[in-house]
């Protein structure tokens, strides 16, 4: 939400503002632009006004792109950032930290009706780091470096993790296009 404050004459709000439940949407789209548009499009249909939805998750390629649209649930199904990690660290332990290459993706879509306006991606290159290190952020935030610095996401401050994150790169996108579909 932070990261849509500077948004000029637009009221920005999340399920909990809204009267009544959330429409549930099941995430079995096998990349992250296909849940992306799965769930902005459903969740459109049931609210007035532009509905934005992301999808997003970490890529190894030592992995072979895992633990990709299954980020959130690596470990196991509703598994803790830390179980995630652990799980993700295992599998690396004996992979060089110069052959631990990985890549944050997010898609942020852009719905009306039951219909969606358009897509967006962001991208962070980096590398998966040896051990967690850094309280900030969340998910794979501790062990992920990106590409050109030496601190993990969980060492920067949100402030400079949203000017260079997947996240922060999708969004940039999505606000130079919204003003069309203000009007």
């Amino acid at each position: 939400m932070e990261l849509l404050e500077d948004l000029k004459d637009v009221e920005v709000l999340n399920f909990k503002d809204l009267p009544g439940p959330a429409p549930m949407v099941v995430e079995n789209g096998k990349t992250f632009r296909e849940n992306a548009i799965k769930k902005a499009v459903i969740a459109s249909r049931f609210f007035d006004g532009l509905v934005i939805a992301d999808d997003s998750g970490l890529e190894v390629e030592a992995l072979g792109g895992k633990p990709g649209v299954r980020s959130a649930r690596f470990a196991r199904a509703k598994a803790t950032d830390q179980e995630n990690n652990e799980k993700l660290l295992k599998l690396l332990e004996r992979i060089p930290e110069n052959h631990r290459q990985a890549r944050f993706v997010c898609h942020i879509t852009l719905a009306r009706t039951g219909t969606l306006l358009e897509n967006f991606e962001g991208v962070v290159e980096g590398r998966v780091a040896a051990k967690p290190k850094g309280k900030n952020g969340f998910g794979y935030d501790p062990i992920f470096i990106p590409e050109g610095h030496d601190k993990t996401f969980g060492q920067i401050t949100a402030e400079y993790k949203n000017r260079i994150s997947h996240r922060g790169q999708a969004l940039q996108k999505l606000k130079g296009a919204i003003g069309k579909y203000l009007a």
